[in-house]
């Protein structure tokens, strides 16, 4: 007699605790979230994560402040986590994972909070020998650096790639990507400093202050130019990225302070130049999954390592406020709120 396949179990629903944001704040200072428990459950492809760690990014204060008009109200905060998968099939039961989204957070409910509900194409097995911080705190900054450099072409060995802003989180994502496929890589500053972050090869640094830098990028190079220029300041280094190209060198560009900017048509075709323009909310979490997954063999290998979590950057969920106003006074710190 044919045995009949067992029933499904039913899904786990758990009480979490959640940061939320009831409604848009009229500035970072204002931004007030609260901490509520609301009744979770997860959907038959997803996952349910008890959340260990979440990073606290620079799009989740602007999410709170009303710039990204496709934010919804009200909701849980947060892009970013690492966490324990504690129901879904079997065989995902009490794994280690971490992951990020453009949606989360923004479009839906997010990480900030005991647990989440995600799609399980959406996560991501945590590398060994990384704390939970420090996982959560891998997310945005390296998907970002990763995308713009995927849809620009990742750089062959030996060609040489320019990243102003490089001590921002993108920017050393962005060197740590670019040196472990063996590119050379040259970092831009805005005032005197050294390279902060890691790398797999030297760092040449050009201080904008003092320095012409599509001049030096010329004279580093032997008069080519950056095969392809990260910029993730936008236009106050758009003049100086462009000049600082090599004849078929890309432009990846993440942000602007200004919208608008002087654009030389003939420069830009006489140079076969290519733009790129990187918005990771735009990526679902899923696709930001493969992002993510395309990334672990150079975290495996030692070839890129998360930001180092300072303990003064780590705040309970009832501190999410605190935690808002370190990211909007533009902390260099990875920020992380830890359930």
């Amino acid at each position: 007699m044919p045995v009949s396949p067992k029933p499904e179990a039913r899904s786990v629903a758990v009480d979490a605790r959640c940061v939320r944001l009831l409604a848009k704040a009229e500035n970072a200072a204002a931004v007030a979230p609260v901490v509520e428990t609301h009744t979770l459950s997860r959907g038959a492809d997803d996952l349910l994560i008890e959340v260990k760690a979440a990073a606290v990014n620079p799009s989740d204060v602007k999410a709170a402040t009303g710039l990204m008009p496709y934010a919804v109200f009200p909701r849980t905060s947060g892009r970013d986590y690492a966490g324990v998968v504690i129901d879904g099939p079997t065989n995902w039961i009490g794994r280690e994972v971490f992951g990020s989204s453009g949606d989360l957070g923004i479009r839906r409910d997010g990480s900030h909070a005991t647990h989440l509900v995600v799609e399980r194409d959406a996560v991501v097995e945590k590398p060994g020998g990384i704390s939970w911080e420090e996982a959560a705190g891998i997310g945005v900054p390296f998907v970002t650096a990763m995308e713009g450099l995927r849809r620009a072409g990742l750089p062959n060995p030996g060609e040489t790639v320019l990243v102003m802003g490089v001590n921002g989180k993108v920017g050393q994502a962005a060197v740590q990507i670019a040196s472990w496929h063996g590119a050379r890589v040259i970092g831009v500053v805005r005032k005197r400093e050294p390279y902060e972050g890691d790398s797999n090869s030297p760092v040449e640094v050009i201080d904008a202050s003092t320095t012409d830098v599509a001049t030096r990028v010329r004279e580093l190079t032997g008069g080519k130019g950056a095969d392809i220029v990260y910029n993730t300041v936008g236009d106050p280094y758009f003049q100086a990225a462009h000049k600082s190209l090599a004849l078929r060198g890309r432009q990846i560009l993440i942000a602007a302070v200004e919208r608008i900017v002087q654009f030389n048509i003939l420069e830009f075709y006489r140079g076969q130049h290519t733009y790129v323009g990187i918005d990771t909310l735009a990526l679902s979490s899923i696709a930001t999954g493969e992002v993510l997954r395309e990334l672990g063999p150079g975290f495996a290998s030692g070839h890129l390592k998360p930001f180092p979590i300072r303990a003064a950057a780590v705040f309970p969920l009832e501190e999410a406020k605190a935690a808002f106003v370190a990211v909007a006074g533009s902390s260099r710190d990875r920020v992380i709120l830890r359930p």
